[in-house]
């Protein structure tokens, strides 16, 4: 006897599968299995039944079932109960499904089973269900890792497996999004109970496979996902290809993500066109891109109105990006709103960005809960900004708290405040771990005081000898230069001398001529020297007027004998009072002498 009823696929929904056919030889089959039917033969009763079914002809379908289910037809009596359950007779459907399924029918098990879940009897799902799944039917295995899963039961894996491994598409993406989630909960929760925890990176490989299995039998979130694994190790024409078909399936994220492949690939126009599409189909972050790409080419109207498309698709970007473009425009009272907004829906970017907002209106009690808000939810920037918060109430401990944390999260200049605090605490090993990193950061300020932390511990050099090699640059040096190349007036000041020492004057009288023009008084002190050891005492006093003009007192001084020296004696004694005035105290003992002399002369 042919079951077909057996081999049927009963879908999720509508339980069974409309299969396509060539006209002609359906026609020839259902003649032949009618004629035969019609003589009372009850294999092709079941079998013109089934194809009746297919077709939608339920009264003639029936008829046919039923005469081969009154011969003992197990396939007969499971696309019977297929028959009544599609016109609304559930119960019946469900007594010729019991009857099919102890004959030994799969189908019949699973289609009970679903009953009896839907119903509510989960002991008699489940049991229907295992009897089905046990018999290697793909869809019985899956219903029954569904129930299983909603109660957490680590045998959930097994018939998802087994279901996978029989092509189910949505038992395949189910299995590897269930390997994902070790991934990210090793240690926690899963949302399925687990046995065993393999090899990170063989966990990896083996939800990618199930991922490419789903999704080549166009499951379009699993073309989504395989996407990002396969963007995320940079296989992106292979990504873009999936992306595609996800995203033309209709799968908005998927078009958001080849947005961005578009775009990153500076392709603009095409990652517009399937941001708009995304945007369009309530994808938030696509919405957020359309603003962005808008807000660059100088479009603020067309950018707000996709923020806040994006605030309507339930992403809080939307809001804080809204509050950035209002912040640009300089509409503060509207930026505050949409900051508010996003932070009081747990953005904290936004949280820290209101509170900067309202530290800068003069609100620092307002501020500081925000600041706190935002650094509690992860924000770096929050916790550098808590620092400085304390550091101007002279709270040094809660500042140094705060810094700490922002460094330890990578923050460069809290790297530099926590190296600084360290320093005045005598812990120098400890500062030099962090100027290291916030130089390493880029902080010129750190470069150079690592450079002072080094140079403090070298032994001091004799003179250049004349004919030996010059000395090799020491770290200390190579950390000076690149705070000097960062424009750090007091690490181009002290390159130049240690230049000079070398004997290199040229160099010395560039990084001093940099620092001086930069607004160095001590650049522009020494690079007077270098010039008057040249015999360029004009231009070597021109230098000496900018740095003495700033408050440097040995630049008066130099100022005042080379005045006395031309004869000058007037001008000679005004700067002999400048550096009085400016000091230090050995200069303005010198000053003061020069100056009593000076008046002699002119009294004289």
């Amino acid at each position: 006897m042919v079951f077909m009823g057996d081999r049927a696929t009963l879908l999720e929904t509508g339980r069974f599968a409309r299969m396509r056919s060539d006209d002609a030889a359906d026609a020839e089959t259902e003649a032949r299995h009618r004629r035969a039917a019609d003589s009372g033969d009850a294999a092709s009763m079941s079998v013109l039944g089934s194809l009746l079914l297919r077709r939608g002809d339920l009264d003639s379908a029936e008829r046919y079932l039923r005469g081969a289910t009154a011969e003992g037809d197990r396939a007969a009596a499971n696309n019977l109960g297929v028959l009544l359950h599609q016109r609304g007779y559930a119960d019946e459907a469900a007594g010729w499904w019991r009857i099919a399924a102890v004959a030994g029918s799969a189908a019949a098990a699973h289609a009970l089973g679903r009953h009896y879940r839907e119903r509510g009897d989960e002991p008699a799902a489940e049991y229907w269900l295992r009897q089905s799944a046990e018999q290697g039917h793909a869809l019985g295995a899956y219903a029954l890792a569904d129930l299983l899963e909603h109660r957490s039961d680590v045998g959930a894996e097994r018939w998802l497996r087994a279901a996978a491994e029989q092509g189910h598409r949505e038992a395949a993406y189910r299995l590897a999004r269930l390997i994902d989630q070790r991934a990210e909960h090793d240690g926690g929760e899963s949302d399925i109970a687990v046995e065993a925890e393999p090899d990170t990176e063989a966990r990896a490989a083996e939800a990618e496979q199930w991922y490419r299995q789903a999704a080549a039998r166009g499951h379009r979130r699993a073309a989504l996902h395989l996407g990002a694994i396969l963007e995320k190790r940079g296989e992106l024409k292979e990504a873009g290809r999936w992306y595609l078909t996800s995203a033309k399936d209709g799968e908005a994220k998927a078009a958001c993500a080849l947005g961005f492949l578009l775009r990153d690939a500076g392709d603009e126009e095409s990652a517009a066109v399937w941001w708009l599409r995304a945007a369009q189909d309530g994808d938030g972050n696509a919405a957020n891109a359309l603003g962005a790409l808008h807000a660059a080419r100088g479009e603020p109207q067309t950018a707000e109105r996709w923020y806040r498309a994006a605030m309507d698709a339930g992403d809080d970007n939307g809001a804080y990006n809204l509050a950035l473009l209002c912040a640009a425009q300089e509409r503060t009272a509207q930026a505050e709103q949409w900051y508010r907004r996003a932070a009081y829906a747990g953005h904290r970017e936004a949280a820290n960005a209101l509170a900067v907002l309202l530290l800068q209106a003069g609100d620092a009690t307002g501020a500081e809960p925000w600041f706190s808000k935002a650094a509690e939810a992860g924000s770096v920037d929050a916790a550098f900004n808590l620092g400085i918060l304390f550091a101007s109430r002279d709270d040094d401990h809660a500042a140094l708290k705060w810094y700490e944390r922002a460094a330890a999260a990578g923050h460069t200049e809290a790297a530099l405040q926590v190296g600084m605090a360290l320093l005045r605490d005598g812990e120098e090993a400890a500062a030099e771990r962090h100027l290291r990193c916030a130089a390493g950061g880029g902080s010129a300020e750190a470069a150079f005081r690592l450079a002072t932390v080094l140079d403090a511990r070298q032994p001091p050099q004799g003179a250049q000898v004349l004919g030996e090699p010059p000395a090799e640059k020491t770290e200390c040096e190579e950390w000076y230069e690149r705070a000097a190349g960062q424009g750090h007036r007091r690490a181009q000041v002290r390159v130049g001398m240690l230049a000079a020492a070398r004997g290199d004057q040229d160099g010395a009288a560039r990084w001093y001529r940099e620092a001086a023009e930069a607004g160095s008084r001590n650049g522009a002190f020494n690079l007077g020297l270098l010039l008057a050891r040249e015999g360029r005492e004009r231009e070597a006093a021109l230098w000496w007027t900018r740095a003495a003009n700033a408050g440097h007192g040995r630049a008066a001084l130099r100022l005042a004998l080379l005045a006395a020296r031309c004869g000058e004696l007037a001008e000679g004694q005004r700067w002999c009072a400048r550096a009085v005035e400016l000091g230090p105290a050995e200069v303005a003992e010198r000053a003061a002498r020069l100056r009593e002399a000076l008046h002699q002369e002119l009294t004289a």
